[in-house]
């Protein structure tokens, strides 16, 4: 169980993401003590979203490919519509976190990025919510779908939208110091 000062914290992303869907997570926790490092695919600096248009880079640390779960406590992938709908069809995503979920490690998803989980087969029979307008997609996924700021199933934290973030952080907190969690594989 470790403390979040000494947690290691994996952020997966790629062009399109929420601009404060990554932002905020990111510096929050890393305010917070933890060691946090951004994958992409490539490896490289990626664009955000912010409003109507393009928003900010933010700095890549590795690339997907060379990362593993083994090394990190936990996984948070920010929303968006663009970024989780490239994720989600991404092996290299989808192997990551079915190797987090395997090794009952914490796993972070807001607003679009359920739709990752859901492509990893993981919320099935699990409580989780998301943006409203993939609703469907999560209920379809096996999980039941709640209206609410942030859910968490044994480990696996979901959240709905920007507005959300600061309840999804102070989740993302409790869920490491609780340690790892008993799941079926996926």
């Amino acid at each position: 169980m470790p403390a979040i000062s000494d947690a290691k914290i994996l952020l997966v992303s790629t062009h399109g993401f929420e601009q404060s869907e990554l932002e905020f997570p990111r510096d929050q926790l890393r305010a917070k003590g933890a060691m946090l490092h951004v994958a992409t695919p490539d490896g490289k600096a990626i664009k955000g979203w912010e409003g109507s248009d393009w928003g900010r880079e933010a700095e890549a640390d590795a690339k997907i490919a060379d990362v593993s779960a083994d090394d990190y406590d936990a996984l948070v992938i920010p929303g968006g519509q663009i970024n989780p709908d490239l994720l989600r069809v991404d092996e290299d995503v989808l192997k990551l976190v079915r190797a987090f979920h395997d090794q009952g490690k914490t796993i972070a998803a807001v607003c679009h990025a359920p739709w990752v989980l859901v492509e990893a087969g993981i919320l099935k029979g699990r409580d989780a919510t998301s943006y409203h307008s993939i609703k469907t997609d999560v209920i379809n996924a096996g999980a039941t779908w709640k209206d609410e700021a942030v859910v968490v199933d044994q480990g696996i934290i979901t959240s709905r939208q920007p507005e959300d973030l600061k309840a999804f952080v102070s989740k993302i907190v409790e869920e490491i110091e609780e340690g790892k969690h008993q799941r079926k594989a996926a």
